[in-house]
Parts: C-alpha cells; sequence; structure tokens
C-alpha cells in the first residue's frame, strides 16, 4: 500500500479498469457465437494486409461463416498506424453503421479498431477532440460505443485490456494517442495458438514491449503522488501511476519474460514459451493499463516518429519503421539508470527478477545494475547496438527531445522529474548499447 501519504492536491484513489479475458488454445473457434450472443447484425472485421492470409484471420472468418454473422472486412490496417491510416479506418467505419466489431492482429489493428469504434460512435467529434493534450484536447468520451472483441496475434502490445490506442501524428512527427477507458475492448480473446506464425524479430520485439511495460508500470510515479487530483471522477486519467493492483500484474508479467521470453524467441516450436509470453503480454498491459507507463516509452514515440531509412528483418512493409518494442527497450538501460534513484528497491528486485545476483549488491546501485542486467539481456538477443545501429547520430538528439516534449501523459508518471538537459543526455546515453 502507498509508502506515503497525499500531498497537497495529489490523488487519493486509484480504479482498475480492464476488457473480460478468455484464453485457451483454439478459442477462436467461439467468435461467431459471441457476436451472435451479442445480436450483431453488421459486422466489422479489421485486420491487415499481412494478417489477412494467415491462420489466424482464417480462423475468424471459418467462425463466422460457421454462425452466419454478417461482416464486412478491413484490411488496409498500417503497421505503425498513422492519424491518416486512421481516419481512413474511420470513414469505413462511419459508412459501415456496424453494430460491433472484431480487431485481429497485432496493437496497430487493435488499436486501429478502437479509434474507429470511437469515432464512429460519435460521428461529430472533430479528431483532436479525445487525442491526448497537449496535441490534441483530451476530451473525456462521454458518449456509448459498440462491442469490441480483440483477438491479439502478437505477445506485445497487451493492447486487448487497455483503453489506449496510439498512432504517428505525421504533421509534428510525434506518436500520440487516445486514452480513455471507454475504448477498451469489450472482450479479449488470447489463443495462444496464434503466436505460432510470428517470425523471430517479431516475437522479439513484442516481447521487448512486454518488458518495458512491466517495468515501467513498476517503477511509476505512486498513484497517490500524481496530481493533480480530479475534480470528477470521468477526469481521473487512464494512467494512473503505480499501485497495489498493477504491481502485482507487472511483477508476475516479468517474472514469465525472464523465464520465457528467450526460449519463444530461439524455438518457434516451444508452444509453452510461446503461450506464456501470450498471456504475459496481457497481464503486462492489465499493469500498465491502469498505472501507465514512462520514459522508455515518451522516448520510444520521436525514435519511431523520426524514423529514416530502417527496415527490421521479418517484417513485411513498405515503409521504414522502428518496430516498437525496439524503439522502446533501446533506452531502457539509460532510462532506469536515471529513475533508479527515486525507488531504488524497486529497481533492483526488478534486476533480481532479470537474472542479477543482487545478494551483495548496495541500494544506491540499483540502476546501474538494472541497465547491466538489461544490455546483457539485449546482447544475448542480438538487438541493435543502440539507436545509431538504426540510423541516429548525436545530431538528431534536439529533434529526439522536442519529440518527447509533448508526451506528458507518460512523462509525467517518471518517479524522477526530467529537464531537457536530462533527455539529450539520456538519449545520448542510448546512441549505443554494448
Amino acid at each position: 500500500v502507498p509508502e506515503r501519504p497525499t500531498l497537497g492536491n495529489t490523488d487519493y484513489a486509484f480504479e482498475m479498469a480492464i476488457s473480460n479475458i478468455r484464453y485457451g488454445e483454439g478459442v477462436t473457434k467461439e467468435v461467431g457465437m459471441d457476436l451472435q450472443n451479442l445480436g450483431a447484425k453488421r459486422v466489422c472485421l479489421m485486420t491487415d494486409k499481412n494478417l489477412s492470409q494467415l491462420p489466424p484471420v482464417n480462423a475468424v472468418l471459418n467462425s463466422l461463416a460457421k454462425y452466419g454473422v454478417n461482416f464486412q472486412m478491413y484490411d488496409n490496417v498500417r503497421v505503425e498506424p498513422t492519424d491518416q491510416s486512421f481516419m481512413d479506418a474511420i470513414n469505413f467505419a462511419k459508412k459501415g453503421e456496424f453494430d460491433a466489431y472484431i480487431a485481429v492482429g497485432g496493437g496497430s489493428v487493435i488499436d486501429t479498431c478502437k479509434a474507429a469504434n470511437l469515432y464512429a460512435s460519435s460521428p461529430t467529434s472533430d479528431f483532436l477532440d479525445y487525442v491526448n493534450a497537449p496535441i490534441g484536447k483530451g476530451k473525456p468520451v462521454t458518449v456509448p460505443l459498440k462491442p469490441l472483441i480483440a483477438v491479439p496475434t502478437t505477445a506485445g502490445t497487451g493492447s486487448e485490456t487497455t483503453g489506449v490506442a496510439i498512432f504517428d501524428f505525421k504533421e509534428l512527427k510525434v506518436k500520440t494517442g487516445i486514452a480513455s477507458r471507454a475504448i477498451k475492448p469489450t472482450l479479449g480473446i488470447i489463443d495462444p495458438l496464434h503466436t505460432l506464425s510470428m517470425p523471430e524479430r517479431i516475437v522479439a520485439n513484442s516481447g521487448f514491449d512486454v518488458l518495458c511495460h512491466a517495468l515501467e508500470s513498476y517503477t511509476a510515479l505512486p498513484y497517490n503522488m500524481r496530481s493533480p487530483c480530479p475534480s470528477n471522477p470521468i477526469n481521473r486519467p487512464a494512467y494512473q501511476g503505480s499501485n497495489p493492483i498493477s504491481d502485482v500484474w507487472a511483477l508476475h508479467a516479468l517474472r514469465i519474460v525472464a523465464k520465457y521470453l528467450k526460449r519463444a524467441i530461439r524455438n518457434p516450436e516451444d508452444r509453452e514459451a510461446r503461450a506464456n509470453m501470450h498471456l504475459a503480454s496481457a497481464f503486462a498491459g492489465i499493469g500498465f493499463g491502469n498505472a501507465g507507463v514512462h520514459l522508455c516509452h515518451g522516448m520510444s514515440y520521436p525514435i519511431s516518429g523520426l524514423v529514416k531509412t530502417y527496415k527490421p528483418k521479418d517484417y513485411n512493409v513498405d515503409h521504414s519503421l522502428v518496430p516498437h518494442g525496439l524503439s522502446v527497450v533501446l533506452t531502457s538501460p539509460a532510462v532506469f539508470a536515471f529513475t533508479a534513484q527515486i525507488h531504488p528497491e524497486r529497481h533492483l528486485e526488478a534486476a533480481e527478477i532479470l537474472g542479477a545476483d543482487i545478494r551483495t549488491a548496495r541500494i544506491k546501485d540499483a540502476g546501474f545494475i538494472l541497465a547491466d542486467t538489461l544490455r546483457k539481456f539485449l546482447f544475448d538477443l542480438n538487438v541493435d547496438d543502440g539507436l545509431a545501429a538504426i540510423g541516429y547520430s548525436k545530431a538528431d538528439i534536439p529533434a529526439l527531445v522536442k519529440g518527447t516534449l509533448p508526451q506528458e501523459r507518460v512523462t509525467k508518471l517518471s518517479p524522477r522529474p526530467q529537464t531537457e538537459e536530462d533527455l539529450s543526455a539520456l538519449f545520448e546515453a542510448s546512441m549505443k548499447l554494448y
């Protein structure tokens, strides 16, 4: 329970909101019955071009056919979506007048579907109305949304559990998003069979997202130190700071990552490891979906948004792309060395879970120990050697800092406040890892 009492105008409460979750091998076959049970007459199925040819989408199509569900498919979701790709999906949803949605894919697909559901349910709203401040207006969502079933095919974002949808805002070359409990899926269907078709690097980068979700939510500013205290519960943010419930999920996810991520990456046939990582993704999602993330994510958005020519192995895309999990994990050694001054015992506990021997460790070295543990972990998994290896140089640091500054929704959850100079130093320390 909170380490210290509330101070001044800080919050005094936290809220737990998650989607219903169903887990089981082959459980996707139930989705047609779910939509029948909802009385859905016009269903929108969202996915991306690659997945539309793969077993997860096939399993959904077979179930919809078996139970006679009337649907239209939108397979134009962009991997790492933009405001424009969101708008295309939103226009499709508005025209279709759907009464239920099903998203089959990774975080990009599920997030796009959340946005489509939101703006089709609130057709007179301007796009920036619900986008996080300071880029958008960050208005609370008060309209009722249609049911949304999410079928995640990657073990990474945890998007099936959260009320968050992330996209690239092209004009500002920065990632931002929409965060509201109202947009979380009605049901997340976690079918571990879907992770068996994931290529090695996608497994790795998705797993790094789970790792950082768990680490960041566990080390985030405690909920009772976040200000201001909302005057009305509808204004309490989805990302509230670390709290006793999200801590449980974050630590459990971290233990699963420590045990299974390397196995899941190295052996595509290791069903136990891949199934456990699929669950870990949801567990970490429950943790960070309520506690929030902080600097690794805040700094990752410009790393993705300002990409030049980098194209990752195993991603079948026609545009330059820094996968989200990679953009997040490359700054993690520098970030946790920086944040460990506050709550060093939590940083040390995380390092121990990830394999560090802390029997003779001094508490003041917690940040260095966690940073070293993360570096070893990434080196073992052949991760690119820092931001320089994906095309950035010191000359890019001012632009990267500028892109991090609007991410206040997450950067303010860092347990240690940071200046522009601090951010510059963190980007510089992340140029080379090994």
